[in-house]
């Protein structure tokens, strides 16, 4: 690999003196940078857009956290481009190394001591009765919530053309195995080893006991229709962007037609990160 893109987290104290440090490191290393916008003025570069990284690139750095590899996971994955996360953020989830492992972590990607690893990703498809249809992408998870109103919402679910219940709940979470570990987990979800290719569908505060979070094949199709709900209702992917809801519109969750590809030194296991990043504090020991 000897053509690289770098993407920024602008908001990140600590990020400029990291990029700077990488890019200086990179060309010294006779490897070329392109930087993703907003960051090439700060840098003193020209700005590229994910497109163009994504056309142009052997790998794409990303500095920043979950968030930021999450944006740049739906801009590359169809270009097939692996990503390399170093955490600028805190709990870097889905990173690779910490920002001052960055160096070391790319001498061994030049050197080709990697591993590639693929995760599913998903597709969500709303149709709207007499509009054309609207797909969105993500890589942790659709959801499906309650706008600012303290009211539940109903949400006929069907798994494969068959009905499964309709949860009177907060919301409806359909996750991947890399998102069993965001909001799936926090409504409740179990935890899943990444390389695993299923779904979860996990209701949110659901109004009965008898609701629990449901595995299905990646090979299925989530039918979620929205049913006489009160006030606003959305549809967002990953947590960072989506569309408003109305009573009757349809939408279908299921495999999207690429997976993202991260760089991996195999240092960390998936169950080494769990016990890294969700451990109880000192304190409550």
């Amino acid at each position: 690999m000897r053509r690289f893109g770098l993407v920024v987290n602008p908001e990140k104290e600590e990020v400029w003196r990291v990029a700077a440090t990488v890019v200086a490191w990179l060309e010294a290393q006779r490897a070329s940078v392109r930087v993703g916008a907003p960051g090439g003025a700060q840098l003193s570069r020209p700005d590229y857009d994910f497109d163009t990284l994504g056309r142009t690139c052997d790998c794409v750095v990303v500095l920043g956290g979950d968030g930021t590899l999450l944006q740049s996971a739906r801009a590359v994955a169809p270009y097939g481009v692996p990503l390399f996360g170093v955490n600028v953020g805190q709990l870097g989830f889905l990173t690779e190394v910490e920002a001052a492992e960055a160096l070391l972590g790319l001498q061994r990607v030049l050197e080709g001591k990697y591993v590639v690893e693929e995760r599913m990703m998903l597709q969500a498809t709303v149709e709207r009765e007499n509009e054309g249809a609207d797909v969105y992408t993500a890589l942790n998870d659709a959801v499906i919530t309650k706008g600012a109103f303290a009211r539940l919402i109903h949400l006929e679910t069907y798994v494969d053309d068959e009905y499964v219940e309709t949860y009177s709940a907060d919301g409806l979470i359909v996750a991947t195995p890399t998102g069993s570990t965001a909001y799936s987990l926090s409504a409740g979800g179990p935890l899943v080893a990444p390389e695993l290719e299923l779904m979860l569908i996990t209701p949110i505060c659901p109004h009965t006991l008898s609701a629990r979070p449901l595995v299905i094949p990646a090979t299925s199709t989530v039918r979620v229709v929205p049913r006489s709900t009160p006030g606003e209702v959305m549809l967002t992917m990953d947590g960072q962007y989506g569309r408003h809801l109305t009573c009757g519109d349809r939408v279908l969750v299921r495999r999207a037609p690429f997976g993202v590809r991260f760089l991996r030194l195999n240092h960390r296991s998936f169950y080494r990160v769990l016990r890294e990043k969700l451990k109880e504090p000192e304190r409550l020991r």
